[in-house]
């Protein structure tokens, strides 16, 4: 099936539309697309009348143009009857927000729009779905406005069985500064799947890494996904619920989903060179990290410093995350101290971690990063930037990553999150260097790049 009018439509119908209730979910669907995308918008309602001025169409039969994108929002029992509607008019996809399918036990609900669709090569996602959100085409989410935080258009899509999930990390993306290209969220996956999306996500030229939040495969569709991916020329990031029994079975009643043996699949990902995340926090630093290098890294990792205490905590994290801090050579202590400042150079410890101590000035952090840059021993650096060092100025952070684009050795960054700091942390990420609000989260980037296969 071609997926192309599911995700980059140019006109859309809205099915559900009420002209006396405006918080419906069709109706927040329908308010926001017309008033803040580039996309023309249909509502359709059997009962007809208007909204805020514009006709309400009977039927999607009945609008004039050709429709790419059906979302569709009323009763279960009634979707069948909208989807005849839509295969007639000649509608391209559609996604279908309302519930009450398999995951209430209305299976042959279910079966009954997957065969018309089938029939009909009608693509469609859901049901008990929140949809599409594409950054500069279409919302099909019934979240207001108002209360949806949407991260910048970037390189990451994100597929969830679960639409909170998917909320929930849009807003830790925005937070952090992790842009995206498309979020799907697909609940019951009764005809799109995970495999599906693969493919076309792999095609897709916006996105650079494809994150899953996964809760449960059809039987051997998993084995099937996993090699997919382990084909995919762009990173693969999963994450998996449903890993303990009482999980497994919350999955089943909430997308009536099959959780399957956990330990299984996600020995087998590890094996295929897929990423996984083991928790949201992860996803969110697997994606910024590998959004900015699709690349494979051994893992030893070179460590900058103004703080003992930070350097200390740093090599704590790595450890935990098999990730060695290998002590640097002599001749490149020797080399490191030799180009410190005067102000540092007899007090600074440069065995890895480097601790340039507060008294470090920005030549300091730069002259470490040019040479660690340069040592065969180091696959990333990780530079932990305290912004209240005197010495130092809001200009590190795009020195740093000049010296990164020079030499091509990956650099992380632990930067706190503040809009005190935000010159310092965007020099960073406008130069595409990843930076964390936390030690932990910079240390996961670099673990990203060493559990993903060579792309």
């Amino acid at each position: 099936m071609n997926l192309r009018a599911l995700f980059e439509p140019k006109t859309m119908a809205v099915v559900g539309v009420s002209s006396i209730n405006d918080r419906h979910p069709a109706n927040v669907i329908y308010n926001k697309n017309n008033l803040r995308y580039p996309i023309k918008v249909f509502p359709v309602n059997p009962r007809g009348g208007d909204v805020q001025g514009e006709k309400v169409y009977p039927s999607v039969k009945e609008i004039p143009e050709k429709v790419d994108l059906v979302a569709v929002a009323v009763r279960a029992e009634q979707v069948p009857a909208v989807f005849a509607e839509c295969i007639e008019a000649g509608a391209g996809s559609a996604a279908v927000i309302s519930g009450g399918f398999a995951e209430t036990g209305r299976k042959d609900l279910q079966d009954r729009i997957v065969s018309m669709a089938k029939e009909a090569s009608f693509p469609f996602i859901g049901p008990n779905c929140l949809g599409i959100y594409s950054p500069k085409s279409v919302n099909t989410f019934f979240l207001p406005s108002e209360r949806m935080v949407r991260p910048d258009p970037g390189g990451v899509a994100m597929v969830s069985q679960s639409g909170g999930i998917l909320v929930d990390q849009m807003v830790k993306f925005a937070v952090e500064g992790v842009g995206m290209s498309l979020a799907v969220s697909i609940g019951n996956k009764a005809l799109l799947r995970e495999l599906d999306l693969l493919d076309y996500l792999i095609k897709d030229r916006e996105t650079k890494v494809i994150a899953f939040y996964v809760e449960g495969f059809g039987k051997r569709e998993g084995r099937d996904f996993v090699l997919a991916a382990s084909q995919s020329p762009k990173p693969v990031i999963v994450l998996k619920a449903g890993k303990s029994p009482g999980g497994s079975k919350a999955v089943s009643s909430h997308t009536a989903s099959l959780g399957g043996d956990y330990k299984v699949f996600s020995e087998v990902m590890s094996q295929y060179g897929i990423v996984e995340a083991r928790s949201e926090r992860e996803l969110v630093s697997f994606c910024e990290s590998l959004s900015c290098y699709q690349r494979s890294i051994e893992g030893r990792i070179g460590i900058i410093t103004g703080s003992g205490g930070h350097g200390a905590l740093a090599v704590d994290i790595c450890s935990s995350h098999n990730l060695p801090a290998p002590e640097l050579p002599q001749e490149v202590q020797k080399a490191i101290r030799g180009k410190l400042s005067s102000s540092v150079q007899a007090i600074a410890s440069v065995s890895n971690p480097v601790d340039l101590t507060g008294s470090a000035i920005d030549d300091d952090f730069a002259v470490t990063m040019q040479i660690l840059s340069r040592t065969p021993e180091i696959d990333c650096i990780l530079v932990l930037l305290l912004p209240y060092l005197p010495g130092t100025t809001s200009d590190l952070g795009a020195r740093l990553s000049r010296i990164y684009r020079k030499e091509g050795k990956p650099l992380v960054a632990y930067v706190p999150h503040v809009e005190k700091y935000r010159m310092l942390i965007e020099g960073f990420e406008l130069n595409n260097v990843p930076v964390s609000p936390s030690i932990e989260g910079a240390v996961q980037m670099a673990e990203a790049m060493r559990r993903c296969k060579p792309c």
